[in-house]
């Protein structure tokens, strides 16, 4: 049973749907991440990557997906006597709200830094017209009889 089913919310299966991808995407903790506030209007997403060069990395925004993948390229002419860094791709999903903008992305020091600016909310009220389905007539002259001298 969704919280969405209620009558009374229109229009919000997208968020149901929304919040299923999120579900489902939620179980890998690797890389670890950090969202930071930057501003009343600004987002700013951190991945540790470390052992990651930029082409290593690919950022696609998918309808409201932000989806992040590393995939690093194996060495072949490396023996290693241990193995400790983990060389594994990964593919890690931000549902973003409608009118998120993904600002840009930079590397720094092993860190992906996503930048993200938050829609500005308006607060419109709006007075709603209610129109006669009859042509404009309102009812009291329609069909009344006036006598004409």
């Amino acid at each position: 049973m969704s919280v969405f089913n209620s009558p009374l919310l229109l229009g919000f299966d997208r968020f149901e749907h929304m919040l299923e991808q999120l579900a489902k995407s939620n179980g890998e903790g690797y890389p670890p991440y950090n969202i930071e506030q930057i501003s009343d209007s600004d987002l700013r997403i951190t991945l540790a990557v470390a052992g990651f060069f930029k082409e290593d990395l690919q950022i696609t925004l998918e309808q409201n997906q932000l989806i992040i993948h590393g995939k690093q390229n194996e060495d072949t002419g490396r023996v290693y006597i241990h193995r400790g860094i983990a060389a594994r791709q990964f593919k890690r999903k931000f549902v973003l709200a409608e009118g998120v903008k993904v600002v840009g992305a930079e590397m720094d020091n092993g860190l992906l830094h996503v930048d993200l600016r938050l829609p500005i909310e308006k607060s419109d009220i709006r007075q709603i017209e209610i129109n006669d389905k009859n042509g404009g007539q309102s009812l009291k002259t329609i069909g009344s009889n006036k006598d004409s001298d």
